[in-house]
C-alpha cells in the first residue's frame, strides 16, 4: 500500500482508480451535460459583473463553454482530472465555475476539492450542486453521485471559505454564488 506524504494528500483531488471510472463514464454521451442549462445563468454573472476570466472546474467535455454568451473577450480555462487534455493542476480566475461537479467527488477527498476552489477563485465562484441519486451509475455499481447531502450540509463548507452572495434551489438541489473573501467586489 502507497502511503502518501499528509501535504501530498491534502492536495489530492482524485484517485487513479476513480480518475479511470470517470474517464469511462464521460464516453457516454448523455454524461455531463448539466452545464448546458446552467450556461445562461454562468452567461449572465459573466455579464453582470465583466468578468474578464472564466476557469470551468470539471469541464468534462467543455459543454459550458460551447453554450457561453458573453458580451465582451474573455479568457476560459478549462480544468477536468479526469480529462487528459484538461487534467493540469488550474491556475486561479477571476471567476470559477463548478457546474455538477462537487457531488461527484469522492468523499474522502472533498475538503481538499473545496480547497483547491477556494485557491482558484480570484473573485467569484458559481457552484452548483444536485442533492440527489444520479441516474447514471459507475463501473463498480455505486450512484454516479457519491455525495447526496442535503443543501444544510453543504452550506457551511461553503460559507467557511467563500462568502456567500446568493443561494437558490433548485429541482435537484442548489446553486450559489460566492465571493472570494478579503478582495473588494
Amino acid at each position: 500500500m502507497l502511503v502518501l506524504e499528509p501535504e501530498v494528500e491534502r492536495e489530492r483531488l482524485i484517485s487513479d482508480d476513480y480518475r479511470r471510472q470517470q474517464e469511462e463514464l464521460h464516453k457516454n454521451p448523455e454524461y455531463g451535460i448539466a452545464s448546458i442549462s446552467a450556461a445562461p445563468i454562468v452567461s449572465k454573472v459573466i455579464n453582470t459583473y465583466g468578468v474578464e476570466e472564466l476557469l470551468d472546474y470539471g469541464a468534462g467535455k467543455g459543454n459550458l463553454a460551447k453554450h457561453l454568451k458573453v458580451e465582451h473577450p474573455m479568457r476560459l480555462q478549462m480544468y477536468d482530472p479526469a480529462i487528459p487534455k484538461w487534467s493540469e493542476k488550474p491556475d486561479p480566475a477571476e471567476m470559477v465555475a463548478c457546474i455538477d461537479v462537487l457531488e461527484h467527488i469522492e468523499p474522502q477527498l472533498l475538503e481538499n476539492v473545496l480547497d483547491d476552489l477556494k485557491r482558484v477563485t480570484k473573485r467569484i465562484g458559481m457552484f452548483t450542486v444536485s442533492c440527489v441519486p444520479a441516474e447514471k451509475t459507475l463501473s463498480d455499481g455505486r450512484n454516479a453521485h457519491l455525495i447526496q447531502a442535503p443543501c444544510e450540509w453543504w452550506l457551511p463548507k461553503f460559507m467557511e471559505r467563500f462568502e456567500l452572495h446568493l443561494f437558490q434551489r433548485t429541482a435537484d438541489g442548489f446553486f450559489v454564488l460566492v465571493m472570494a473573501r478579503g478582495i473588494e467586489h
